[in-house]
């Protein structure tokens, strides 16, 4: 069975949040006022796909696991497979009007576009392709909701991130070992994150050399 809102909202609920809205830490943000309305309608999004008569317009069967997971995900190879991913997107806006401007199936696609373009990554290095592959896969087979930030902090627009007056201004790496990075700085544009399972952090903004630092690990 594809997830459904109660599997979505106990899992939002069964994970650590550290959200703040005008300084207060909120603990619960499924059940708070600002956000439990947005909560319930992407809830409804998930209780739409998993609907016995919207299963095979929704969902469909991943190549490796059987397991059946939002059309956003999936990789078209032919034309009709590509229409029948843009009917299911079609489902999913007629249900909220396109007032959820950050929807599950957005980063989804984002990614499995990403993921269709492998081979542009394993030319530049086999490792970071093989772990975007792997993500891929993670996020698809469990039907996750990803959210991302991909702006930095608007300052000199005329500068580069690593000419800025603050060097920790946009998010950048401060340090990293095997058990993965510490970063230290913002980045915006972060519609969703709050709804989201994981929030992918990105770049959208033209690099420089001098940038490595607020890119990779």
């Amino acid at each position: 069975m594809p997830r459904n809102g109660e599997t979505y909202l106990a899992d939002i609920r069964a994970e650590a949040r550290d959200i703040r809205l005008l300084g207060e830490k909120i603990a619960e943000p499924a059940s708070h006022p600002a956000f439990r309305n947005t909560f319930e309608a992407y809830a409804g999004l998930y209780d739409f796909q998993c609907a016995p008569e919207n299963l095979k317009l929704m969902t469909y069967e991943t190549p490796e696991t059987g397991q059946r997971v939002n059309r956003a995900w999936s990789m078209p190879s032919s034309y009709e497979e590509l229409v029948e991913r843009r009917q299911a997107i079609e489902a999913w806006c007629e249900l909220h009007h396109g007032y959820l401007g950050r929807s599950p199936d957005h980063v989804a696609s984002s990614m499995a576009g990403l993921a269709m373009g492998l081979g542009v990554f394993r030319d530049y290095d086999p490792k970071r392709a093989g772990a975007l592959e792997d993500y891929y896969r993670y996020a698809r087979d469990r039907d996750l909701f990803i959210a991302y930030t991909i702006i930095n902090p608007q300052a000199d627009k005329s500068k580069h991130a690593h000419e800025q007056e603050d060097a920790f201004l946009a998010l950048r790496l401060m340090d990293q070992d095997s058990e993965g990075i510490i970063v230290k700085g913002a980045k915006m544009l972060g519609t969703s994150c709050v709804m989201a399972d994981e929030v992918w952090v990105s770049c959208i903004q033209p690099l420089a050399e001098g940038d490595e630092s607020y890119t990779r690990g």
